[in-house]
């Protein structure tokens, strides 16, 4: 009994402790971690990871956002000019 409950406390942190854009959506690029300046266009955020984030444990969307992994990869037409 005393192992399923240390179990179950491990489980429950590590639902805590996680996000799913942070651990799912792969590595994170600088500009996702960058704030656009005044005039530039907003990132567009990843709206499955949002989601699942509120319908599974919220507190792990304010982990997504603060890492930055709830925004979408740089656009490939950005890199192109």
């Amino acid at each position: 009994m005393k192992q399923l409950r240390q179990l179950a406390i491990m489980a429950l942190t590590a639902a805590t402790l996680s996000s799913c854009a942070t651990v799912f959506g792969g590595p994170i690029s600088t500009y996702q971690k960058t704030k656009p300046a005044a005039g530039q266009p907003q990132r567009d955020i990843r709206v499955g990871a949002l989601i699942a984030d509120i319908l599974l444990f919220w507190p792990g969307a304010v982990i997504d956002f603060a890492t930055g992994a709830i925004y979408k990869p740089e656009p490939a037409s950005a890199t192109t000019k």
